[in-house]
């Protein structure tokens, strides 16, 4: 079961990681909003040519996948919920996803995938999926997953499908998971294959009863300044049939929780960040997380 979110505290709204890189992330910018209120509409303005700010209003019902054009920003009114559906990102860039509650979705929730760019998915909740909630993929690059809560789900974050793709994803997938609350979220937060380097730092780990992170597959993962409580295997190299990646820990906090597996180099970090005390990340997480917890 999930664990009850406390008050809400405002946290930092600004863009860290990799998608501050390769010209930044901005979305639709400064184009005016428009708001939706059925799958149809929101079909229509996430598929336009062209920049634009699409404000998500009630609850939308849909199924399978939406496709995303570049330059768009997805806000979620108060309350906002997408049931039964996901957004597609496929070979586009420059895309901001904030404030949205996922749930029920029967493909992937957020699927980025065919050398997307650019991409920001931000203060986001999602819960009892079929797949991924956010899965990156193909190629894909500049990435940055922040401040989401994932409960009452299975496969939570995958970054890169295959083992035989290394072609395609070598170089790329280069991917900022941070201030995410993975709450009681069974495995893949995330399970990284050929990325490097990948930033994991300061995400809250609850009860994860398969994994925390896995690095695979020749994978470069920093795992810094997390809060691991409850975690039987917290993280490792190596997973299922794909083969060992790389990876570097340092600063992380534990409860309940061993240490996990560390080998090899990982490739530095480029971007500045602020790295909160582990030891503070779970209040931090919990009183800022998921959707809702900021005004946008």
């Amino acid at each position: 079961m999930p664990s009850d979110p406390p008050p809400s505290i405002p946290p930092p709204t600004g863009l860290v990681g990799w998608a501050t890189q390769n010209g930044g992330t901005t979305g639709g910018g400064g184009a005016p909003a428009t708001t939706v209120t059925n799958a149809s509409a929101l079909t229509s303005a996430l598929n336009a040519t062209g920049s634009a700010v699409i404000r998500v209003s009630g609850t939308i019902s849909c199924s399978g996948m939406l496709r995303v054009r570049s330059n768009k920003t997805i806000l979620g009114n108060s309350g906002a919920t997408i049931a039964g559906c996901g957004l597609n990102v496929s070979g586009d860039r420059n895309v901001i996803i904030r404030n949205l509650t996922f749930r029920d979705w029967n493909d992937d929730a957020i699927n980025v995938q065919e050398s997307a760019t650019n991409i920001w998915i931000d203060h986001n909740t999602f819960s009892n999926g079929y797949d991924g909630a956010v899965d990156i993929k193909r190629g894909s690059d500049f990435v940055t997953v922040s401040w989401n809560r994932v409960f009452n789900h299975d496969k939570t974050m995958l970054l890169g499908h295959s083992d035989d793709n290394g072609a395609q994803d070598t170089g790329h997938l280069r991917v900022t998971y941070h201030h995410n609350w993975f709450d009681g979220s069974k495995q893949r937060n995330p399970r990284v294959r050929f990325g490097n380097p990948v930033h994991v730092y300061n995400n809250y780990y609850r009860a994860n009863t398969g994994y925390g992170v896995a690095s695979t597959e020749n994978a470069g993962v920093l795992v810094e300044g997390n809060y691991f409580e409850n975690v039987p295997d917290t993280y490792y190299l190596g997973e299922a049939d794909s083969g060992p990646g790389r990876l570097v820990a340092r600063n992380n906090h534990f409860v309940n929780s061993p240490a996990g597996q560390t080998g090899g180099s990982v490739a530095s970090i480029p971007y500045s960040y602020q790295l909160d005390t582990a030891s503070n990340v779970k209040s931090i997480v919990t009183g800022g997380a998921g959707a809702g917890r900021i005004t946008v």
